[in-house]
């Protein structure tokens, strides 16, 4: 059924609570597993000269650095249990940057857990899992986190 699960991630425990979902999922069909995590620019400053934002290029290559880092970890986890992983880093708008990874993996299922927020807090922080439910041509397997 499934033969590719892209699985986005943002490095914190609950973004992770979807693994366990995903690895049942993966053993059971022999798919592989993406992991992505999308890096965004950080503007440092904004100049009132030219109102360009600045982007610092070596701290930008920390967060890419990090994240590797980070995802290479998890992919190994997977591996341990015999599940063929990958791990992609990208920068960019995060919704645009997880359909445009799905569309080139050929991912079968999008996977991923939500924050579960509501209300104002939705408003103000803007959600990740409802941008790729409006927007994805293709399954999409979500999970509300909690604490």
């Amino acid at each position: 059924m499934y033969k590719t699960i892209l699985v986005p991630l943002d490095g914190s425990k609950r973004a992770e609570s979807i693994l366990a979902h995903v690895e049942s999922l993966a053993g059971k069909y022999g798919a592989k597993v993406v992991l992505l995590q999308v890096v965004e620019p950080t503007v440092s400053m904004v100049t009132p000269y030219d109102m360009v934002p600045y982007v610092d290029p070596k701290e930008a290559e920390r967060y890419i650095t990090a994240a590797k880092e980070y995802l290479q970890g998890k992919e190994g986890e997977l591996r341990a249990q015999q599940i063929q992983a990958k791990a992609v880093v990208e920068s960019g708008p995060v919704v645009s940057v997880i359909l445009d990874v799905a569309e080139r993996e050929k991912a079968d299922l999008i996977a991923m857990a939500s924050h579960g927020r509501t209300g104002l807090s939705r408003v103000f922080y803007g959600s990740v899992a409802a941008g790729v439910l409006n927007k994805a041509d293709r399954p999409l397997l979500l999970i509300r986190a909690s604490d």
